[in-house]
């Protein structure tokens, strides 16, 4: 089984978000597997760190038509952990400060659509399987599916498109069809690309694509429903003989307690009670008094209303009465931002924000808090929550997407659970949920039960790289 996956980020390479660390692990879960051949393509980004850079090596290059241009397309390839890693060249395109947010992402990714299609035929290696992952990459599936039809190399090829977030479409003008992607008018008056007025280049791979998966089964579920689907839930609908929900996984070896280099003091499920040496440590770092009996309440997030911060907003003063310290990571909105540095002022001690991405602070706050707070609006998979299980921070967490299938609600009857879970969004049943949190925390006794139970929970890729290949399998006829 050949496959190669396509992504605008994979980490230790470029990374935003949850999609570099899946596209990190589930390549080379894969490639440990007989009998399977993984590669996987991605920009060759300015911000790559020269020491990746210096171990790439130049294979070739080529010039990509798309639409007017006729464009200069490099590749590197480099091997890691099993799997074949490529990078496209266009420093036009990607020699940039950030990843995203420049007026021409659409021109950008669909270079890199068009190059990645356009380099299929000059590999010494063709796919049995395409994977794309949300709207960055979903013109491969389109190109090779209807600019392709009818070439025998492209026709074997099966495409699957992954929803990591459904919320980034890929939305453009309808002009932009044919002007910017090189795509025919035709894909727009039959539908498979219009939306409303313009197009969505995410609907189009939905279309196009021989499957669809999200990253867990309730966001497949919740996908056909509007408040979720961001107006694409008939499209899901009219597809959903093809979607599948294949909850992630999280590296276990990167993020382990017992190893972790980041922590003070490693732990294990049978030492979790060492975690307060992990917590006397963070509050010493970031400035909190100094105790080890008072709860930590953790958020490591981006700051973004769907990630529930405006319930954290309406109720931050009701969340601070509580004998609680509360430390906040992340960056995101302006507002959110400067909410959390102004709370730092008046909770002096109590609070400490952090506006920031640090990955060795991130992991000294799982390794030093007790609570993680994750009141999202809607959760595809959600990561953070299966690293705080891992690192014996127990959340509260809303019923939505990948939180619902990791995180069993706690029953005081019989014990058993994961977490404190609460269905509506709304802020008083966040707060009675935290509260009902901190009251169980100062039941040492049963809390060490609880922490001792989610850290033997395995969230680690083999079942979902399991799931997937069956699926590679299903869609290829091959073994």
């Amino acid at each position: 089984m050949k496959v190669l996956y396509a992504t605008s980020e994979c980490a230790p390479f470029a990374k935003t978000g949850g999609l570099a660390d899946v596209l990190a692990a589930l390549p080379k879960t894969l490639a440990a597997r007989r009998g399977v051949s993984i590669r996987l393509v991605m920009p060759l980004y300015g911000s790559i760190n020269p020491s990746w850079r210096a171990k790439m090596k130049f294979v070739k290059y080529i010039y990509i038509s798309l639409a007017w241009r006729n464009l200069y397309c490099g590749l590197f390839e480099m091997k890691k952990d099993g799997v074949v890693y490529y990078f496209i060249d266009n420093e036009y395109y990607f020699k940039r400060s950030e990843i995203y947010g420049h007026y021409d992402d659409g021109e950008r990714f669909a270079f890199f659509c068009k190059a990645v299609t356009d380099l299929l035929p000059q590999l010494d290696w063709t796919p049995d399987v395409v994977h794309v992952n949300d709207w960055q990459t979903s013109l491969i599936p389109i190109y090779i599916r209807r600019a392709r039809a009818g070439d025998p190399l492209y026709d074997s090829i099966k495409t699957v498109l992954t929803i990591h977030n459904i919320e980034y479409q890929g939305r453009f003008g309808a002009e932009l069809a044919d002007e910017l992607f090189a795509l025919p008018a035709s894909l727009v008056d039959d539908g498979t690309l219009r939306y409303g007025t313009g197009i969505s280049l995410l609907k189009g791979a939905i279309e196009c694509a021989d499957w669809v998966t999200t990253v867990s089964p309730s966001y497949a579920d919740e996908l056909q429903f509007p408040f979720y689907a961001h107006g694409l839930e008939q499209v899901i609908k009219n597809n959903s003989d093809k979607l599948t929900g294949i909850l992630n996984g999280i590296d276990t070896k990167l993020y382990d307690p017992q190893t972790d280099p980041n922590l003070a003091h490693c732990y294990s499920p049978e030492t979790v009670v060492d975690k307060v040496y992990n917590k006397l440590d963070l509050q010493q770092i970031l400035g909190l008094n100094q105790d080890e009996s008072i709860p930590i309440v953790a958020m490591v997030s981006r700051l973004v209303e769907h990630k529930g911060l405006d319930l954290v907003a309406a109720s931050l003063d009701s969340i601070m009465e509580m004998p609680i310290q509360f430390v906040v990571l992340g960056r995101g909105d302006w507002h959110f931002e400067q909410l959390f540095a102004n709370a730092q002022n008046n909770f002096s001690g109590r609070l400490s924000a952090n506006i920031m991405i640090n990955f060795g602070l991130a992991m000294k706050i799982f390794g030093g808090a007790d609570i993680f707070l994750m009141p999202s609006q809607a959760e595809p998979c959600g990561l953070s929550q299966m690293m705080a299980l891992r690192y014996g921070v127990v959340p509260v967490v809303r019923e939505t997407g990948g939180l619902r299938d990791t995180v069993a609600a706690y029953n005081t009857e019989t014990g058993e659970g994961a977490g404190f879970t609460f269905a509506n969004y709304n802020a008083s049943d966040m707060v009675q949920t935290l509260q009902q949190a901190i009251s169980t925390y100062n039941d040492r006794e049963t809390w060490l039960t609880i922490q001792k139970r989610i850290m033997s929970l395995s969230f680690d890729w083999t079942e979902p790289a399991a799931k997937y290949m069956a699926l590679y399998r299903q869609l290829t006829g091959k073994r």
